[in-house]
């Protein structure tokens, strides 16, 4: 029981502070000001499913994906983080008013298919959370084994994470509505920069295990 309270603690300590959904929000909602409440409410619902599908992908699966494939971690973070800061730069250059059609004109199977790329991947869970979730999960892996009671706390652990990307996704017209139009594009530009900054650092901390293998042979 110990074992399992801790891994609890490990996975959603790690994960949620890095998946941030109060920081997501105000770009979903951005992303979405088009789309009618109903069909918002649907779509918070499935980006929470597939980040917690995601997670749980990359927690149990990740590592033996990576050693399939002979593709490394900082690859992964490199390639993810240019992914994030391409999201980022385009959302942070984007004029105001350029936005989606007017609610009535916009098809709710157009916007959801848009659930998975890119609210859910990367805007949600991104490289970052990813990378965590392969690290914590290969060394879990390691320590416990197959450990039904560290498996049952991990998945608890990433429900809740996603419990909480369902709610601030679902509430984020209320955020909008406490923070006026001006705040919330305020919000927007700020949260975008902050994503492509983001997305520097996960590519520079990529860059930079990989240049240490080189670096590490170079001396042998």
């Amino acid at each position: 029981m110990h074992d399992a309270i801790k891994a609890f603690f490990l996975v959603f300590s790690a994960l949620f502070p890095i998946v941030d959904p109060l920081s997501g929000s105000p770009i979903f909602l951005a992303l979405t000001r088009s789309v009618p409440p109903a069909c918002r409410r649907e779509l918070s619902w499935r980006v929470a499913c597939n980040s917690l599908a995601l997670m749980a992908g990359s927690y149990f699966l990740g590592s033996h994906l990576l050693n399939f494939f002979g593709v490394s971690l900082p690859a992964v973070q490199v390639a993810g983080g240019l992914v994030v800061c391409v999201f980022g730069w385009t959302l942070l250059m984007q004029k105001d008013g350029d936005h989606t059609p007017p609610p009535e004109t916009v098809q709710p199977r157009t916007i959801f298919h848009k659930a998975f790329y890119p609210l859910t991947l990367p805007l949600t869970i991104g490289p970052g959370a990813i990378s965590v979730a392969i690290t914590v999960g290969a060394s879990a892996t390691h320590n416990y084994g197959v450990h039904i009671g560290i498996i049952l706390a991990a998945l608890i652990a990433m429900a809740l994470i996603a419990a909480t990307i369902f709610f601030c996704y679902r509430f984020a017209d209320w955020l909008a509505g406490v923070l006026g139009e001006t705040g919330t594009t305020v919000v927007i530009r700020l949260s975008a920069f902050l994503l492509l900054c983001i997305g520097v650092q996960i590519v520079w901390n990529g860059a930079d295990a990989l240049l240490g293998s080189v670096r590490l042979q170079v001396a042998r």
